[in-house]
């Protein structure tokens, strides 16, 4: 009899979780809520349904704690014919709880101050990885007979010359190396740590191994990214843009040393020299040197701030700071990469906004040093600093919005970084109506965007191009810089719609970082060598995001290794498959993931210090995430809600 009844109520519970799986789901924010930000689920159902209200219920004890109403439909999206917006930013009270609305629930999530400490830390687990010399996580070397040159003969370097640039980051799962997603993603941790000091901990040694070493771990990686850009910069006259190319995709690999380019185990190191370069049968759109040369004057100009009490190095990272402020000069335009066999680059089209933010983070810097030494006294640095804001405020003009900001479409790494830094770098520095100027940039691409985004129920209004998620995160810390700068919160659940997106409040019901939460649905089966040949995990690695349908049917070499546990969510709008055989949504990308710890060092310090505008200065207390990470399972065994 025990077992008949056990029986027939799994049976209940199987019937309903089908009911439910296949029509009706509550998407949320699975890493959770701060009790005082904005707290928005999505209802959504592929049946033409209605509903009126919805209920938060205590996990532990099943009691409601708070309900409200569902408000009007937003309609169709995607997969859906319906959904609709449950905002219960109103309760506040720490705890565990799940939402209900029209006969479904969503998966428990967390209300409480700590719910992302230590997730900034966690993803820096992702960038240790993506080590090129010595690997931390592998405990090896890899690519260290880096490389020899190509395009460097108007330089006066003979084709073919030998040079040492080992070091830095693989861009992705594959293992080219470029200088301006590692210019970029250094100057987002350097940020990181000069915004939110503590958020981060110091838990590993220089080489990324355990132990302390009485320096954030945050800043040994951005030194690490430093280091390897002052090899890509020997001299004045000498600067390279990436090494390797798209021979690398010859075969999915743990990282060694490669032979498939015709030099032992030298790689090509290419040369910024302002003109074309090959791109297989073709030639890539390059006219000049400011994008990439304008990118390392800027990480070696926060550097010299950052590293300031380490005289010599600081003292370094001025003098290429300067020079390469001088190269990006030499010829006025972008360099984009060069590759031989597939049609696919990094098709960068921008380069003022790299000028003006190379020219804000100069006077940023002298600014700074010039105010403290007038509180000594004695202004031993010499006001420079108004003409370097200066400069950068015509660069501003030159492109006020972000191209891709309120569009459909754009072509891979087209706009980069995806936003202006130099906004907000020079915005701080200016008091007069130049400021007002410059938010009111910011303020017209958060408005384009936010004319897409009210129209659905999930605020999306960034394009679901190639690397979206890359786009999603860089959005919400505009979103974030714009109200730190105003005062302005009319955006406030735009920002967190984006920053719950990437977490599990999207069609898919999936967080896009590899193992946070560890409790959560997150990838685990993304297009990596390590997960896919070794099993091993690649913590906090954001992987590229979902991208259009039309999109998807057109990339060449992608075919499923598995079932779609995705199927039901696919839409001709959006596909994203948690599958090895998906490079186009499912690969983690270097620069991706530190633009994502900024933005959640900013969620940890606003968590913190709420009252601060999220700067924290100190934190006693601070301890290693607590999380976990998954390792890669049957991703046709996944549980998702």
């Amino acid at each position: 009899m025990y077992k008949f009844l056990l029986a027939i109520f799994l049976l209940s519970l199987t019937g309903s979780a089908k009911k439910e799986t296949n029509n009706t789901w509550i998407r949320i924010n699975r890493l959770g809520y701060t009790p005082n930000s904005v707290k928005v689920a999505v209802w959504c159902s592929k049946e033409e349904r209605k509903i009126s209200n919805w209920e938060l219920v205590n996990a532990g004890t099943g009691n409601i704690v708070a309900s409200g109403k569902a408000g009007n439909s937003f309609g169709a999206y995607g997969p859906f014919k319906q959904t609709y917006r449950l905002n219960f930013s109103s309760f506040t009270k720490p705890g565990h709880y799940y939402l209900q609305a029209g006969g479904v629930k969503s998966p428990e999530f967390e209300i409480g101050e700590q719910v992302y400490k230590g997730a900034a830390d966690f993803c820096l687990r992702y960038m240790r990885q993506q080590r090129t010399a010595f690997n931390p996580f592998l405990k090896d070397s890899c690519h260290t007979h880096d490389g020899y040159v190509l395009y460097g003969e108007k330089a006066g370097i003979k084709d073919s010359t030998r040079i040492d640039v080992v070091g830095g980051w693989h861009d992705a799962s594959d293992y080219l190396q470029y200088s301006t997603t590692s210019a970029n993603a250094t100057y987002h941790l350097l940020m990181a740590y000069r915004d939110f000091p503590g958020v981060f901990g110091d838990e590993k040694l220089a080489n990324g191994l355990e132990g302390k070493n009485g320096m954030a771990d945050v800043l040994d990686e951005a030194k690490w990214g430093l280091d390897w850009l002052l090899k890509m910069h020997p001299r004045e006259d000498w600067m390279f843009n990436q090494i390797a190319d798209d021979r690398d995709h010859m075969g999915m690999r743990i990282p060694g040393q490669d032979t498939f380019y015709g030099r032992g185990y030298e790689r090509p190191v290419y040369f910024v020299s302002g003109e074309p370069q090959q791109r297989g049968k073709f030639m890539n759109a390059t006219t000049g040197t400011s994008s990439t040369a304008g990118k390392f004057a800027s990480a070696f100009a926060l550097g010299n701030m950052i590293f300031k009490n380490e005289n010599s190095y600081s003292d370094l990272l001025w003098e290429k700071a300067s020079s390469s402020l001088k190269y990006a000069l030499r010829k006025s335009g972008v360099t984009q990469t060069a590759s031989v066999k597939s049609p696919y680059i990094y098709a960068e089209a921008n380069w003022t906004d790299d000028m003006e933010l190379a020219y804000a983070s100069f006077g940023n810097n002298l600014k700074n040093k010039f105010e403290k030494s007038e509180k000594k006294n004695f202004p031993i640095v010499t006001p420079a600093w108004p003409s370097y804001s200066h400069l950068a405020y015509r660069f501003a003009t030159k492109e006020p919005v972000t191209p891709w900001l309120g569009s459909d479409t754009a072509n891979h790494y087209q706009w980069y970084p995806f936003i202006n830094l130099g906004h907000y770098e020079l915005a701080k520095q200016l008091t007069d109506k130049r400021r007002d100027t410059i938010t009111g940039y910011y303020k017209e691409g958060i408005n384009r965007v936010w004319n897409k985004a009210k129209q659905n129920a999930f605020y999306r209004g960034v394009p679901f191009i190639w690397c979206s998620n890359n786009l999603t995160t860089s959005f919400a810390i505009q979103c974030y810089w714009y109200r730190e700068l105003t005062g302005d919160k009319q955006f406030s659940e735009l920002e967190q719609a984006n920053f719950d997106w990437l977490f599990g409040c999207n069609p898919w019901g999936t967080s896009m970082v590899y193992g946070l939460p560890a409790w959560g649905d997150t990838p685990v089966d993304p297009h990596s060598a390590f997960t896919h040949l070794k099993n091993y995990p690649i913590d906090g690695g954001l992987v590229d995001g979902p991208v259009y349908g039309s999109i998807y049917k057109g990339l060449i070499g992608i075919h499923l290794k598995d079932a779609d546990e995705y199927e039901t969510f696919q839409s001709n709008l959006a596909v994203y498959h948690d599958d090895y055989g998906d490079y186009s949504t499912n690969e983690p990308t270097m620069d991706g993931t530190a633009s994502l710890i900024y933005l959640l060092a900013a969620k940890e310090a606003a968590s913190l210090n709420p009252s601060a505008g999220g700067t924290v200065k100190t934190s006693k207390d601070k301890k290693s995430y607590s999380h976990g990470a998954i390792i890669r399972g049957d991703s046709l065994k996944k549980k998702f809600h």
